[in-house]
C-alpha cells in the first residue's frame, strides 16, 4: 500500500507535481516534471533500481515541447477515462499506433527530444503520492523531490 500525502504538504515539503508520464515500469521511468517550477524531462538512469536506485537524468524542456507533450497526454488521459469506464478497449490505446493520427504525429515529433542529451544532470528522486486519480489532465498522482547525487567514496 502506498502512503498518500496532502498536496499542500507535498508542495510545502518541496515536492513538485509530475505533468506527464512517458514511461512506467515498477515505478516512474520517464516523464515531464517541474523542477523549481521550470519544466524538465526526466528519464531513469538504469532500468535496474538495485544498481542505481531512483537516479534520473533531467534536462530542460522548452515551452513548445511542453505544449506538445501536454497535448499528447490529454489524448491518452481521454482514452484512459473511456477505458476505465468500459467504453474503450486496450486495442484502442493511442500508443499502439494507427489509432489516433494526432497522437502518432506527436510521437514522431517528440520521440527524438525524449532522449537525455549529453549535458543532462543526474539527480536522485524521492516519490510521493497524493491519492488522486492515477491519470488526469494536469498530470499523475505522484510528486517528486530532487536532490544531488552523492558519490560513494569507499
Amino acid at each position: 500500500m502506498v502512503e498518500v500525502w496532502d498536496e499542500r504538504q507535498l508542495a510545502a515539503d518541496g515536492f513538485e507535481h509530475v505533468y506527464t508520464e512517458l514511461d512506467w515500469y515498477d515505478g516512474p521511468r520517464g516523464g515531464l516534471v517541474g523542477i523549481g517550477g521550470v519544466p524538465h524531462y526526466f528519464q531513469c538512469h538504469d532500468v535496474d533500481f538495485s544498481v542505481a536506485p531512483d537516479e534520473y537524468f533531467v534536462w530542460l524542456a522548452d515551452e513548445e515541447l511542453v505544449a506538445l507533450e501536454r497535448e499528447q497526454w490529454a489524448i491518452f488521459v481521454e482514452w484512459n477515462q473511456r477505458y476505465e469506464e468500459g467504453a474503450a478497449d486496450i486495442e484502442r490505446h493511442p500508443g499502439h499506433g494507427g489509432v489516433d493520427a494526432r497522437y502518432d504525429e506527436l510521437t514522431a515529433l517528440l520521440t527524438p527530444r525524449r532522449q537525455a542529451p549529453a549535458d543532462a544532470k543526474l539527480l536522485v528522486a524521492e516519490w510521493r503520492y497524493d491519492g488522486g486519480n492515477r491519470y488526469r489532465a494536469n498530470g499523475v498522482d505522484y510528486w517528486v523531490r530532487w536532490r544531488e547525487r552523492r558519490e560513494d567514496h569507499a
